[in-house]
């Protein structure tokens, strides 16, 4: 039986709003081409198997394990990193908030945290905290009891709803 020699392909998809084209093997797992390739090393590498969450990304809206996902699956697609989630120096509500309530710990596992709470309050503005356990569920931390974890979501919640009143507000004396 011949071997097949598979060689590297262009990959292209749009990273935190850019265009991007990277050279890789097409089962390079996404998380080392953003790490590696686009020097994208908020996304974390804790357990390579899908189970920790700490290298979560939004992939078209959608957030997933990039060590389990094949570079050439993301060809076209729209990814979101940690980093950007932030507008300019202005941190993302959910950031700002894991910094205040102290639910960054080392920092491995932060930025699956950050991201999988994103997902939850776009599904769950006024989360319960059944959900924000169910919502947290795929992201392990080896630092705290979850805790500051949940009191940062919490956190989060209550500022993007203020944001948004304010936001509200701000139309209404508008007309």
């Amino acid at each position: 039986m011949a071997e097949v020699a598979v060689g590297k392909v262009a990959v292209t998809f749009t990273v935190n709003g850019v265009e991007r084209t990277v050279e890789t093997y097409p089962m390079a797992r996404l998380l080392d081409v953003l790490r590696e390739d686009l020097r994208l090393t908020g996304t974390k590498e804790g357990c390579g198997e899908g189970e920790c969450g700490a290298c979560s990304a939004f992939v078209d809206g959608r957030l997933v394990n990039t060590c389990l996902v094949p570079a050439i699956q993301a060809r076209g697609a729209k990814i979101e990193t940690i980093e950007g989630l932030a507008s300019g120096a202005e941190l993302h509500a959910v950031q700002q908030a894991f910094i205040d309530a102290g639910g960054a710990q080392c920092g491995i596992c932060t930025p699956g945290m950050v991201l999988a709470t994103v997902a939850l309050l776009r599904e769950h503005p006024e989360p319960t905290e059944a959900e924000v356990r169910e919502g947290l569920a795929g992201n392990l931390c080896r630092c705290t009891g979850y805790m500051k974890i949940f009191d940062s979501v919490e956190t989060a919640a209550r500022a993007i709803r203020a944001r948004q009143d304010a936001a509200t507000a701000g139309e209404g004396g508008a007309s």
